[in-house]
């Protein structure tokens, strides 16, 4: 049931996003990957941010494909992809713990919220990053097999 309301998100951003056509289906695919890989390794470990970590490697693989594939900007895929990953739950309790004046609570939340979103951050970053390195590579390959 997660999985396929984590499709209906990404592909509702991707509509908002204006993504025409069939990308729009592979944009939902996307976040549908994301919260798939999310939950098995979540289920797997317990570690949250380690599941967040993994599943936005998962996502950034999934775009980088995509964008190769279909011949568009990597990131249409993986914006939407990433959403139902974010730590929205974490943020909102942050809020509500300030707001009750808990402060321990509210600093521990903080602490989850922002380490999440640096979970998604580096596993994007690190996918984007090798792919580009090998792109590289493989030009700078063809052009010494061509002279």
């Amino acid at each position: 049931m997660s999985a396929l309301l984590a499709f209906i998100g990404s592909f509702a951003t991707s509509l908002t996003f204006n993504i025409k056509g069939h990308k729009l289906i592979f944009a939902g695919f996307s976040g549908m990957i994301g919260s798939v890989v999310y939950s098995v390794v979540m289920r797997i470990t317990g570690h949250s941010n380690f599941a967040i970590l993994i599943g936005a490697i998962a996502v950034g693989l999934y775009s980088e494909t995509a964008a190769r594939v279909l011949k568009s900007p990597a990131t249409i895929f993986s914006i939407p992809g990433i959403l139902p990953l974010v730590p929205g739950i974490a943020a909102y309790e942050m809020i509500r713990f300030l707001v009750n004046n808990e402060l321990i609570s509210a600093i521990g939340k903080l602490t989850e919220t922002v380490s999440g979103a640096g979970s998604i951050a580096f596993g994007i970053m690190i996918v984007t990053a090798v792919f580009r390195f090998l792109t590289r590579a493989r030009r700078a390959n063809n052009e010494k097999s061509k002279t």
